[in-house]
């Protein structure tokens, strides 16, 4: 699935837009049981109630592609006879009406799952008339030509707040507010079957994690056999040693903004140009970039086989995930110079009377603690 396509989704998560009808889940304890169980209609529920769990529910389709959202794709096998795959498509035929097909998930969630405290599985069931969509990119609403059945899975920590004093204006007094216990956004779900081209994919799933570095590889296993690609803040760091300890000398800074530089125009021509699919960047890709800088054959080997080590030698990466587009940074142990891409030229490394400096120019206005200060010559 491309960014357009999950925003589309995104979109029919409030009350008027969506056929959700009711929420299946479960609430469970810091031990891993099965507190309570529920089937909440949202017809029962107030608007603002409805409209405050269906926003619960759109969290599960937000972050990036490849960052935060990940394809998981099945084999023909795993759709032919896999259990996972039979289970995930019981759920959505049965409209999560099957009894023992809910029972079956939420015991196999909870067996894989290694959260802290109290958490929610939430279970969507949704039936979207996919609107036909003209070369002009205008919805023709009454023109659907098919029917996307899908469903939504959301884990949320349930967290206890903490007691406060409140003022309540209708009666011009104070309150102790007692602790409570709230629903946090999802830490992590799944969509199934996937919506590519706009259309139902039963060969693919779109997974979700809120955090980049933890992926619940465990889940994913159990719930769809399948194995993840490493978390995205991973991916960064193991890059980031990769090139560390394959350029060595070389790896210089004028070598590291040039790289950073030309991975942040990748990003900004395929942000301009509107490109739906996400952008990937190859080995060869980065290996180019190196050379380009200037870095020595054997080095460009040594990124190579180290490369091939973490990632796999046909792994495409994203630049989001190696890199941060928005931010370059210089650090010591003591200090951290955080510098606007655009101006990452700016600063200088250079040795004086051998000690190592970083150079930054001081024109124009200078502040120390928002206070304006003079530089003498």
């Amino acid at each position: 699935m491309n960014q357009k396509e999950v925003g589309e989704l995104r979109r029919r998560f409030k009350a008027d837009k969506s056929a959700i009808t009711h929420v299946r889940g479960c609430y469970v304890n810091e031990k891993g049981e099965i507190v309570s169980q529920f089937d909440q209609s949202l017809a029962l529920m107030s608007q603002e109630e409805s409209e405050k769990l269906l926003s619960v529910l759109r969290r599960t389709l937000s972050g990036g592609i490849g960052r935060n959202l990940v394809d998981i794709n099945f084999a023909t096998s795993q759709v032919a006879e896999g259990e996972e795959h039979k289970l995930l498509m019981a759920l959505r035929d049965s409209a999560l009406h099957n009894e023992e097909a809910v029972q079956a998930f939420f015991q196999k969630a909870i067996g894989s799952l290694d959260l802290e405290g109290n958490y929610l599985i939430l279970l969507a069931y949704d039936r979207y008339d996919v609107p036909y969509r003209a070369k002009d990119g205008e919805d023709q609403k009454d023109a659907s030509d098919e029917v996307y059945s899908y469903i939504l899975c959301s884990i949320c920590p349930v967290k206890l707040t903490k007691p406060a004093l409140s003022f309540y204006v209708s009666e011009n007094r104070f309150y102790n507010r007692q602790a409570d216990w709230l629903v946090a956004p999802p830490e992590l779900g799944f969509l199934f079957p996937a919506f590519d081209n706009r259309s139902t994919n039963l060969y693919d799933t779109l997974y979700y994690t809120k955090n980049a570095r933890d992926n619940h590889q465990d889940f994913a296993q159990a719930v769809f056999d399948a194995q993840l690609p490493m978390p995205a803040q991973l991916q960064m760091e193991t890059f980031q040693t990769i090139l560390g300890e394959s350029l060595e000398e070389e790896c210089s800074y004028e070598v590291m903004q040039a790289v950073h530089d030309q991975l942040r125009e990748l990003v900004e021509e395929h942000k301009e140009n509107k490109v739906e699919e996400p952008l990937t960047v190859s080995k060869g890709a980065v290996k180019s970039m190196l050379q380009s800088c200037g870095v020595s054959e054997s080095h460009v080997a040594a990124f190579d086989t180290r490369f091939d080590d973490s990632f796999g030698a046909q792994t495409s990466l994203i630049p989001q995930n190696l890199m941060d587009a928005k931010q370059f940074q210089v650090s010591t142990p003591d200090v951290i110079i955080k510098i606007s891409p655009a101006y990452s030229a700016l600063v200088e490394t250079r040795v004086i009377d051998g000690k190592k400096y970083i150079l930054i120019p001081a024109e124009g206005d200078v502040e120390v603690n928002g206070v304006p200060i003079r530089i003498e010559e």
